[in-house]
């Protein structure tokens, strides 16, 4: 009996098990299911300012298009506003105030972050029957208020989904008509058949060195960007007759902007991806005060993997590189906006010849070890003060600096079979530039605006370069070598005046001054814009255009009667007049075509001093700095095109972009003979 009852007892128990066990997973599926019942949501807030005077905007109205229920926000006197549970996805938000031009911008929520969204409105002159916008923010209106034509707005979610952008904005700017890229090892882009040298970086107002890892001096691009993708906020792009502020360039700008951090909880990111592994983090300082921070750290994925000894069969020639990016912001009542941010990069490669013959290396070179060192910084601080009646003054400091070291030996194995290692090039460059501007800007009212604005650069530069004199004694014979500084003065002022809300018109001048050899330039620009219709309108815009040699062209040198002369020093700038017409037609809600077409003239460039082929134009889309002496500023060039865009933005789950430009780039040398230029492609097709 009692073994009976103990049975009966292990019977009931294990029967209590299971049905637990089945309870207990039905209760686990009904959670699952619960859980991916719920679509994750998130928050999207940020600010809503007067894109002229920059005043925080009281009560507008921000709604997000087609949510269901109806979800939105009113930004309070502080400008902000915030829409809470939002599901993730990508959205539009259109911002409406009485007065104000309505706009809308499009979002990517994602569930691990919030989305930070500044919207600048501009004031209509005539109130009349109210216009519903339906399609995407139009890309061609630039953050910058004086660019009338050959600009567009891209946001560093463009940067990541565009094809082949690598979350580089040189390679998606490739993307857009009139521009190409030298080759698939680099990101240096080709605007309108002109140089890459021709082409102004400027990060959070400071113009910058070259942001990209294994740049050489006097490039504007390189194999990977410094440039982090999470930190940037929506830039700028022109391609050509752009505003007075902008100096020292020929073909175009990138205008980038780094993004605020969130000021209203911690947020932390880790990513794995082509170039590289990432950490980064933002959030406030402290929630009571409108300030937050925002740091990205990021390194080779290729150089862990080296680490982890997983070969790619290239040995040695192993990418190795990292780079940070910060930016810290306080918002103060009584003193303004203050801002303090960085970016920098440290970047080796070593390319030996062991390894080609060993088949590890393709890139190699016939009997040469090469050894590229390459180091990038720049660090900035900006002061913002709004002053009463629609004026505000901006200022920025800055340093930043270059360095580059190349280092290439011969390897000659003649000898019984030894490898006699020769030194052959060393090469040891060190740029650093100190920057202070400010501009003060003035919204008189609906109709006018002004701006006017200061920038001193002051260079320190070194620059020493020597060969092997392999068939004397084995020494090395000096190329160049410069230690030195001197500066850049620039200023500008420019004034736009809307005689309706269809039809601007904006002149300026810029006026610079490079104290090495006296030389200065003045600038005139202007440009119209015509609404046609709600559809419908064309520009203008032209402007001479002026920019300084690189630093390795000035001090360039040659043996003359024995003593080493710098012959290039009293080089005048490379000047560039542009003149573009464009037509733009919204013939759908997410359809536009936009057509321009534009004539460069392009004068005063370097050239030798006697019958020759060579040009500085066709420099610029390589990792050499060539020593070329005996340069005058006589050379010249041109180009010419068209260039049609048909795009559909983003809606019903796709987009496309289709580019096409047919174009002539040529120059004449000092043979006085027209040739194209090393960048004239006649034609670029994107899809």
């Amino acid at each position: 009996m009692n073994i009976l009852m103990v049975k009966l007892f292990q019977f009931l128990l294990l029967l209590h098990k299971q049905r637990m066990k089945n309870i207990f997973l039905i209760f686990f599926i009904f959670r699952l299911s619960f859980l991916f019942s719920q679509i994750p949501t998130q928050t999207i807030k940020g600010f809503v300012i007067d894109k002229q005077s920059q005043v925080p905007l009281i009560g507008v109205t921000i709604q997000l298009v087609n949510s269901n229920p109806l979800l939105g926000a009113i930004s309070n006197d502080k400008g902000e506003f915030k829409i809470l549970n939002v599901p993730i996805g990508r959205w539009q938000l259109i911002a409406k105030s009485v007065s104000y031009k309505e706009k809308v911008i499009s979002i990517i929520l994602n569930s691990g972050k919030e989305s930070i969204s500044n919207i600048e409105l501009e004031e209509v002159i005539i109130n009349g029957e109210e216009i519903i916008i339906t399609t995407e923010h139009d890309k061609t209106q630039s953050n910058n208020k004086m660019s009338a034509v050959s600009s567009r707005i891209f946001s560093a979610e463009e940067a990541s989904r565009y094809a082949g952008s690598r979350n580089d904005p040189s390679r998606m700017a490739a993307n857009y008509a009139g521009v190409s890229g030298t080759n698939d090892s680099r990101n240096d882009i080709i605007i309108r058949g002109n140089s890459p040298i021709g082409i102004l970086w400027r990060l959070n107002g400071i113009d910058i060195p070259n942001p990209n890892h294994f740049g050489n001096a006097g490039t504007t691009g390189g194999p990977i960007s410094i440039l982090n993708n999470n930190t940037l906020g929506n830039s700028d792009f022109i391609t050509g007759a752009f505003a007075a502020d902008y100096g020292n360039a020929t073909s175009g700008v990138f205008d980038l902007k780094m993004r605020e951090g969130n000021t209203g909880k911690k947020e932390f990111t880790a990513q794995i991806g082509f170039n590289g592994f990432e950490l980064g983090a933002e959030g406030p300082f402290s929630k009571k005060e409108n300030s937050s921070f925002m740091i990205n750290y990021r390194y080779s994925t290729l150089s862990v993997f080296k680490a982890l000894k997983i070969s790619f069969g290239t040995g040695s020639a192993v990418p190795q590189y990292q780079d940070i990016s910060f930016k810290t912001d306080f918002a103060t009542t009584k003193y303004g906006k203050f801002s303090f941010w960085g970016i920098g990069g440290l970047s080796y490669v070593a390319i030996l010849e062991s390894d080609k013959k060993s088949g590890q290396n393709l890139y190699g070179i016939n009997n040469r070890d090469s050894y590229f060192n390459s180091n990038v910084g720049v660090s900035g601080f900006s002061h913002t003060y709004l002053f009463k009646r629609n004026a505000y003054l901006k200022t920025n400091i800055g340093i930043s600096g270059q360095y580059n070291n190349i280092i290439t030996n011969k390897i000659d194995s003649s000898f019984n079979n030894t490898n006699f290692i020769i030194p052959e090039y060393r090469q040891e460059t060190q740029n650093i530039r100190y920057t202070f501007n400010s501009t003060f800007n003035k919204k008189f009212n609906s109709r006018d605006f002004f701006n006017i604005g200061i920038n001193l650069e002051l260079y320190k530069s070194s620059f020493v370069d020597s060969i092997n004199n392999l068939f004397g004694k084995n020494t090395f014979i000096t190329l160049r070598n410069y230690k030195g500084s001197t500066s850049l003065l620039r200023s500008f002022s420019q004034w736009q005046h809307k005689f309706s809300d269809n039809f601007l018109f904006n002149i300026g001048i810029n006026y610079q001054y490079f104290l090495l050899n006296q030389s200065s330039a003045i600038e005139p620009r202007f440009g119209i814009k015509y609404n046609i219709n709600q559809k419908q309108s064309i520009s203008l815009g032209s402007g001479l255009h002026s920019q300084i040699q690189p630093a390795y062209i000035y001090f360039a040198s040659e043996m003359q009667n024995g003593i080493r002369q710098e012959t290039n020093k009293n080089l005048d700038f490379t000047k560039s007049s542009h003149i573009v017409a464009s037509y733009e037609n919204n013939f759908s809600a997410n359809f536009r075509l936009k057509t321009e077409i534009y004539y460069q003239y392009i004068y005063n460039a370097p050239v030798k001093n006697y019958p020759n082929t060579f040009s500085a134009l066709n420099l610029g889309a390589d990792f050499f700095s060539p020593n070329i002496s005996n340069l005058v500023s006589k050379g010249n060039g041109y180009n010419y095109g068209i260039e049609i865009t048909l795009e559909k933005f983003y809606n019903k789950g796709y987009y496309f972009l289709f580019t096409t430009s047919l174009f002539e780039s040529k120059y004449k040398a000092s043979d006085n003979i027209t040739r194209n230029t090393a960048f004239n492609g006649n034609y670029v097709f994107n899809l």
